[in-house]
């Protein structure tokens, strides 16, 4: 019989819990809602009929705090996850889906809706594990229709659909 070396206890339990990826995940969203709500809280709100400069900004982080308390929630009802630390590429998602979101905000006006979103899906494709050709090809069309269909063709907002070469 071989004697494994004990493994010490944390030095505070409650560590363990901030180590789960979707409890991290709710704390964010809380923050970034409690960010929003506490920058937009001198714009006037207004009413459902007449929304103010607030209205939406503030609606939205509500959501977003009510979906981080989910999601925080969740994580703390879970068994402790295993850690993978075997992953060389751990630091693409990183680098890639940041990349991604700001190729789309520096060509937008020069390039267009549809190639901006185009690269988009492209490079936070690459943050993946397992890029699977088709399934970015769909996932660049669909989101290329919604955004044209969302705000160019239904909420008529200028913005250029192709580059104006």
């Amino acid at each position: 019989m071989t004697m494994q070396p004990a493994v010490p206890a944390p030095r505070y339990p409650w560590m363990r819990f901030l180590r789960r990826k979707d409890v991290l995940a709710g704390l964010m969203f809380i923050a970034v809602a409690a960010l929003g709500l506490w920058l937009s809280r001198n714009y006037p709100v207004g009413t459902a009929l007449r929304m103010g400069t607030g209205y939406v900004p503030r609606l939205l982080c509500w959501i977003l705090l009510a979906l981080g308390a989910i999601i925080f929630v969740q994580g703390l009802a879970v068994a402790d996850e295993v850690e993978r630390t075997d992953n060389p590429q751990w630091w693409r998602p990183l680098i890639f889906v940041p990349l991604s979101l700001i190729v789309f905000a520096l060509t937008i006006e020069r390039l267009g809706v549809v190639i901006a979103t185009l690269l988009l899906v492209v490079i936070g494709a690459v943050a993946g594990q397992s890029m699977r050709v088709v399934e970015v090809a769909l996932t660049a069309i669909l989101l290329i229709v919604l955004t044209v269909a969302t705000f160019v063709w239904a909420l008529g907002m200028p913005i250029a659909v192709w580059p104006e070469w």
